[in-house]
Order: structure tokens, then C-alpha cells, then sequence
């Protein structure tokens, strides 16, 4: 593996399991010093064993506390060039009769608002880089972002919202002149450690299975590093001209229809 990102610092939100954890671990193999944060210290624990990451608890939808985190992220590495706004729940989420105001507000909090202040407080962090500004911000969204579910209905519009997020500020840093990147990722179904949970759980696990990897035109579930490489790789100077861009990572699931 090239360690293209040798000497730059990473922040990774909701890094402590699924396509957080696959991106620290990928950020630190190809050479970047990284920061994540999440509430799962256990897990938290274990993956900076593995990587050297260092790991800060924190709540992304808490405005007041981001300052802190941002001074301590720049005192001890001294810049910040890779944030991954990651960090995501479904918890509380219904179809639009079912949800409740206190599920709708919890998940707009973290996948919403949460997003925004990764991105607004990353490209703070990145214009003190000695440098300049200069960096890439890298938003996790969904297919659901242009495929919404009818059984979560603030999801997916928090996944859409969040890919307006990330072209508004793409053009903004553009237009100010910052060498900032901005872009979001749409992934499809991925087979991380909870929807492997999910399908154990069913009563025929094969079948669960079939009807996951049944979902994209190329058969299968996307893989953890897959999902992790194409953030190292917008993380990277390769992706230098790409900027308020929607990618999609679904195996074609979103392409257009299968047919019967």
C-alpha cells in the first residue's frame, strides 16, 4: 500500500466501529496521523491498540464543545488537512406517519447538523494550516440520498441534505479561494460488522443475505475497505480536482432499474 498521505493529519468522526473504524485504519496505513472521536470507548480502545490513532469522545451535534476539540487536535499535531464526516444513526427514525418529533430531532441533530459542524469547524482548523487553507473534507451520506426509504423517512433526507451541504461548501471555499475540498460519498449496502449482526440474527441467514447482495446489479454487499479506499483516495492529492462532487459507491444500485 503507498502511504500517500504521509504527514497529513486526519479527523475521522463516528471512527470507532463500521466505516469509521475501516477509515482510520486505512487513513493511518497510507501514512496520515488521525484523530477520531465517537461514544464507544471499548471499541475506541481497541482500534487505537491496533492503528496508533488517538481517539477523542465527543458528540458531534454539540456546537459548544468543537472549539475544544479543534485546539486540541491543532496543538498536538499542529494542522488538519482530512476530516471524514462520518458519524450517523438511524436511532428513533420511522416512516413520515410513524416518526416522533424526539426520533425526527435526534437523527437531524447527528446526521444533519452534526455534518455541518464537522465541515464548518474543519474548514476553520484547515485555513490555519501553515500554508494556508488547504485540505479535503469527505461527507459520508447514501444511496438513500436519491433513493429514500419508506421506513425512514428523516434519514434519508438528512443523507440528501447533507450532499447540498457538501456542494455549497465546495463552491463557497472555491469561490474564496481556498484550496479546500469538499465532497460526498453515497454509499450502497456494505457489509460492516452490524448488518453481519442483522443477518445472523434473521431465521434464515442465507436468505437475509441473498436479499441484501440482491439490492446492487453486481450481486454483493460493498466491502469495508472498499468504501475506506475511495475516502483515502479523495483524502489524497490524486482527487486534487474534485470538489462538490456526489459519489456514488453502490454497485450500481442506483444506476437505473434491473428488470424482470
Amino acid at each position: 500500500m503507498t502511504r500517500r498521505l504521509e504527514g497529513k493529519v486526519a479527523l475521522v468522526t463516528g471512527g470507532t466501529t463500521g466505516i469509521g473504524a475501516a477509515s482510520v485504519r486505512r487513513l493511518v496505513a497510507e501514512g496520515a496521523k488521525v484523530v477520531f472521536t465517537g461514544s464507544k470507548e471499548a471499541e475506541a480502545a481497541a482500534l487505537c491498540a491496533e492503528t496508533g490513532a488517538t481517539f477523542r469522545k465527543h458528540r458531534v451535534q454539540d456546537a459548544a464543545t468543537w472549539p475544544a476539540l479543534i485546539e486540541d487536535l491543532l496543538a498536538a499535531h499542529g494542522r488538519l488537512d482530512i476530516a471524514f464526516a462520518n458519524a450517523g444513526t438511524e436511532s428513533g427514525d420511522a416512516s413520515i406517519e410513524d416518526v416522533g418529533i424526539e426520533g425526527w430531532d435526534n437523527v437531524v441533530a447527528i446526521n444533519q447538523t452534526g455534518v455541518m459542524l464537522t465541515v464548518q469547524n474543519a474548514i476553520a482548523a484547515m485555513k490555519r494550516n501553515p500554508e494556508g487553507p488547504i485540505g479535503s473534507i469527505i461527507i459520508n451520506s447514501s444511496m438513500n440520498a436519491t433513493r429514500p426509504l419508506g421506513n425512514y423517512v428523516t434519514y434519508s433526507v438528512t443523507k440528501a441534505a447533507v450532499c447540498a451541504l457538501a456542494k455549497s461548501a465546495a463552491v463557497h471555499c472555491g469561490q474564496k479561494g481556498y484550496k479546500i475540498r469538499v465532497n460526498a460519498i453515497l454509499p450502497g449496502v456494505v457489509e460492516t460488522p452490524l448488518i453481519q449482526q442483522i443477518m445472523n440474527a434473521q431465521p434464515d441467514p442465507a436468505a437475509t443475505r441473498a436479499i441484501y447482495e440482491g439490492m446492487a446489479p453486481m450481486g454483493r454487499m460493498a466491502q469495508l475497505e472498499e468504501i475506506s479506499g475511495l475516502v483515502a483516495y479523495l483524502a489524497s492529492d490524486e482527487a486534487g480536482f474534485i470538489s462538490g462532487a456526489e459519489i456514488a459507491i453502490d454497485g450500481a444500485t442506483t444506476a437505473g432499474m434491473m428488470g424482470v
